[in-house]
This record gives structure tokens, C-alpha cells and sequence, in this order.
């Protein structure tokens, strides 16, 4: 249909062009053009023809790539934070007997993992903990530790009684440093409510850094597997285990190859990410555990096994290993491909680290 006021077509129509560059020819469906308002320009019908023309032989494409933001790339930890809940000081009252039943949320910004939590204290506002805890430092010139009071409510939400910040860059590595923190509501210093006493909560935070290969007590030569002392005292104290599992290879199930790989240590499971139909998954996943103690005793299992979303033969074992970590505790490090038992030919690739606190 052509516009009374213009002659453009107002319809939907199909053309065909001819691009003498390329030698090929194309359809070209336009759209409805919108209502003529009495003057609508017939240059208006021919530049939708060119953008639709365009936008199909027009080169170079224009392919935006996102820049990763380095703030969100993977960091390594670098040290672990000793935390001592010692007590709190005059909370405030949220029940209706004037009592409050405390507990303690504390964890580091910047990460996403589930925050660590105190025993609660019930009826009482002035409560004891002398609870430890021990997180994970990535990066402590950036990072702070995030306390937070709850008052514990058997039903519905528990009420916030307030919260403090503690940057880790005021802390002197190595030492233990007291710390009497007044509770606030957030952590906007214009909020009018956070001049309202809260009470106070009292820390002592360490943090300390672990050692690195320079400084390694047990040492190490250039091919990573000698051992520069035998005293059990240069190999004690808590430290941390990395496990990296990279991959596997020729993996292969008698039903399906949907494999991920299954982690056990003393009593704790983790598992990748599942990657379908392929004998080769990568996974680059890295599993750490913090102990108290270096695992010279302890063996880890990792099981490669295979998922399927049928109801029968759901889950397959394509091979398993078992690593004694006392080797690792003495070298520091071992990247190896293990060929897995119960397999043809399958191998995984795991690359373990124990550093020391």
C-alpha cells in the first residue's frame, strides 16, 4: 500500500539486490514504515533499505570484546587471618524482656565465600566467645574483615545489631593486635544512626603471611623434589594445601563421557564443573584447605567419574588415584599426570602445593 501523501510504500515488501563485489544477490524483507504524518520523506524508505543492506555485506564487522577487569582475575591466597572473637560490650536490647541473643558473622571482603559464625549467646549483653577462626587472604592491602552482630530470633529474620570493618592493611604481619571496635549500623559515616551507641565488640586479629620459596624452612633444589633438612620442627605448623586438577586424558566410560572429577580429603568432598562428551576435560579447578598441621600422614582421592541424566546407569567411574601427601608437604610442589586405576588409559593431570603459614 502506498502513502495518499508521499507515494512511499507503507507495506511490507520483499526485494532482491545484486552486490557486484561479492557477485552475489540477496532478499532484503523491509519492515512496515510508521504512519505518514503528511510529509513524510521518501528518503526515509530508501535509507531502512540501505541498513538492512548494510548490515549483511558491510565489512569489517565491528566484534566488541569485554577487558577483563584485573580485580576480578583469580589471586592466589597469600596468607591466612587469625580471628579471636573475644566478647562483646553493651548491646543493644531487641527482645521484649530487654535481652538480646547474640552471635558473630565474620568474613573477608572481595570473596563470595559463606561467611564463618560464632555460638550464640542467648540473653545476654554482654557475651564471651573466645571463638578462633582462620580465613584465606588474597590480597591484604585491599581486603578487610567484616564483623557483623545478629540478635538470633527463633522465627522470622534475625535482627542486626550492628557491624564493624577492620582493613587488613593496619595489621603488622605476624603479630597479634587487640582492637576494641565501637558497632555501627553500615558503613556510611553520614548515617545519622550510626552516632547511636551500639556496644562494642573486642578482636584479636594475625595475620600471617605464608613463606615463600626463598624463605622455605625445608628448602628446595631447582628440580623441586630434594629435602634440606629431616627436623619434624622445620616442617610443622599449619599451612595451606592447594589442589589444582587441570584435566584429564583418553577417559572414557562404558555409557557415557560426561566426566568431572571428585575430590576426597579427610571426610570432605568438592567436585569440579562437568564437562560433556569428551574423553579430554579441562577443568583448571583449584581446591585449598587450610590445617593446622602439614598432612604428612594423609592420602588424597580424586575419582574421575561420568554423569548422565538418564534415570539408569546415572553415574560411571572412568578411573580414580590416590596421592600420599607427604611427598608434596617435603617438595613443596608437584605438577604430574597420574594414570588413573581402573582405567585403559586415562591420566589426570593435578598439580599440588603446601605452603607453609
Amino acid at each position: 500500500m502506498f502513502c495518499k501523501h508521499c507515494g512511499v510504500f507503507i507495506g511490507e515488501a520483499t526485494s532482491r539486490f545484486w552486490n557486484q563485489n561479492i557477485g552475489r544477490g540477496c532478499h532484503v524483507h523491509t519492515r512496515p514504515l510508521s504512519v505518514c504524518s503528511g510529509a513524510t520523506p521518501v528518503i526515509l524508505f530508501w535509507e531502512n533499505i540501505k541498513k538492512q543492506v548494510a548490515s549483511l555485506y558491510l565489512w569489517p564487522q565491528t566484534l566488541e570484546i569485554p577487558v577483563l577487569d584485573a580485580s576480578v582475575v583469580a589471586k592466589k591466597p597469600v596468607g591466612i587471618l587469625h580471628v579471636k572473637v573475644v566478647r562483646a560490650l553493651k548491646l543493644l536490647k531487641m527482645d521484649i524482656l530487654g535481652s538480646s541473643d547474640p552471635y558473630v558473622k565474620l568474613s573477608l571482603t572481595e570473596e563470595r565465600l559463606p561467611a564463618k559464625k560464632t555460638t550464640v549467646k542467648m540473653k545476654n549483653l554482654n557475651p564471651e566467645w573466645n571463638e578462633k577462626f582462620k580465613l584465606l587472604v588474597k590480597d591484604p592491602q585491599t581486603q578487610a574483615l567484616e564483623l557483623q552482630l545478629y540478635d538470633w530470633d527463633k522465627v522470622g529474620r534475625h535482627d542486626k545489631l550492628g557491624m564493624q570493618l577492620v582493613p587488613l592493611k593496619v595489621l603488622t604481619p605476624g603479630l597479634t593486635k587487640e582492637l576494641v571496635l565501637d558497632l555501627v549500623k553500615n558503613t556510611n559515616i553520614n548515617d545519622p544512626q550510626n552516632k547511636k551507641h551500639r556496644g562494642q565488640i573486642v578482636v584479636e586479629l594475625a595475620f600471617v603471611p605464608f613463606k615463600s620459596e626463598n624463605g622455605n624452612e625445608y628448602g628446595r633444589s631447582e628440580s623441586g623434589i630434594s629435602r634440606s633438612s629431616d627436623s619434624s620442627e622445620s616442617l610443622g605448623g599449619a599451612g595451606l594445601l592447594s589442589v589444582l586438577i587441570q584435566g584429564a586424558e583418553d577417559v572414557e566410560g562404558e555409557h557415557h563421557n560426561n566426566p568431572y572429577a571428585l575430590l576426597c580429603f579427610r571426610g570432605e568432598e568438592k567436585k569440579t564443573k562437568m564437562v560433556k562428551k569428551t574423553r579430554d576435560p579441562l577443568w583448571n579447578e583449584d581446591f585449598q584447605f587450610m590445617l593446622d598441621e602439614p598432612p604428612l600422614q594423609d592420602k588424597i582421592y580424586i575419582e574421575v567419574m561420568s554423569k548422565s541424566r538418564a534415570i539408569f546407569r546415572a553415574k560411571e567411574s572412568l578411573g580414580y588415584v590416590e596421592i600420599n601427601l607427604a611427598d608434596v608437604v617435603y617438595n613443596g610442589r608437584i605438577n604430574q599426570k597420574y594414570h588413573l586405576i581402573d582405567s585403559h588409559n586415562g591420566r589426570i593431570h593435578i598439580e599440588l602445593s603446601w605452603t607453609k603459614a
